[in-house]
């Protein structure tokens, strides 16, 4: 009887065995070459910046997808970019170089704090708990999930508030995925000025409680020649590529004319 049963067991693993052999025969799909070719190119960041889970899903897709530019590897830079174009065919256009922005200075600001924390050290943790530590409940919880995500070490933490090291930080994005109260966003590289508050609020209930918060009086709006400033989702927004394009004489008017100072110069 046991034998028997033995015997049965090893027929029938014998004949799955020879049906997935013909299986994988039957249904074998050939890879291209040039997958692996571009994922040896690639610099193996696995940063996500190029908008796939990893470098693997992004050769297979600049590859069999002509929708797929060949620039869309931040980590690499220009010359993996020309690297790509030539082993998928593609034109090669110039990416603008990217770079992460904190929307907010609470430091200046004088936000209190609500209460003292003593969960997890998390953003995300901290966000869930009647809207966060701080008094302005769009503020940089400061807790470090951007730092700890990012694949470059271009952040840090400086007395509550994250930093970023423009010198290393290549625009991959994954901070802004991972903040939870959305004060990180992408720039260019060469902007000029940019928005330092993330707040939602208007008038009193910013002015109550933060000394620099935008109160949405639109003044920026109003002023900028390039209408490349604008108000969405109640939170002041500049249209980089349209600010770095106007042709005429800016003086930057949204950084003097704002009455909260929210409007900055990046750089120097």
């Amino acid at each position: 009887m046991v034998t028997t049963s033995i015997i049965i067991l090893f027929g029938l693993g014998l004949l799955a065995s020879v049906v997935l052999a013909v299986a994988s025969c039957v249904f074998y799909i050939k890879e291209d070459p040039r997958v692996e070719a571009v994922l040896e190119v690639l610099p193996g960041a696995n940063c996500g910046g190029c908008g796939f889970a990893g470098c693997e899903g992004y050769a297979a897709a600049v590859v069999n997808d002509p929708k797929i530019p060949a620039n869309s590897c931040c980590a690499g830079g220009a010359q993996t970019s020309i690297a790509v174009g030539e082993l998928t065919g593609k034109t090669v256009a110039e990416a603008e170089p990217l770079m992460s922005l904190r929307r907010c200075d609470k430091v200046a600001g004088n936000v209190a704090l609500r209460y003292q924390y003593q969960g997890m050290p998390s953003c995300a943790a901290a966000a869930m708990l009647r809207g966060g530590v701080d008094n302005c409940r769009y503020s940089c919880l400061g807790f470090g999930d951007c730092v700890v995500g990012c694949p470059f070490e271009a952040m840090r933490i400086v007395d509550g508030l994250v930093q970023v090291d423009a010198r290393k930080c290549i625009g991959c994005g994954r901070c802004v995925q991972t903040c939870p109260r959305g004060v990180l966003e992408l720039v260019p590289k060469r902007a000029r000025v940019a928005v330092y508050c993330n707040t939602r609020d208007k008038l009193r209930a910013v002015t109550d409680i933060c000394d620099s918060g935008c109160i949405k009086c639109c003044k920026c709006v109003k002023t900028c020649p390039a209408k490349a400033v604008r108000l969405e989702n109640n939170r002041i927004v500049i249209d980089q590529l349209q600010c770095l394009s106007y042709g005429g004489e800016c003086n930057e008017a949204c950084v003097a004319g704002c009455p909260r100072h929210i409007f900055r110069y990046t750089r120097g």
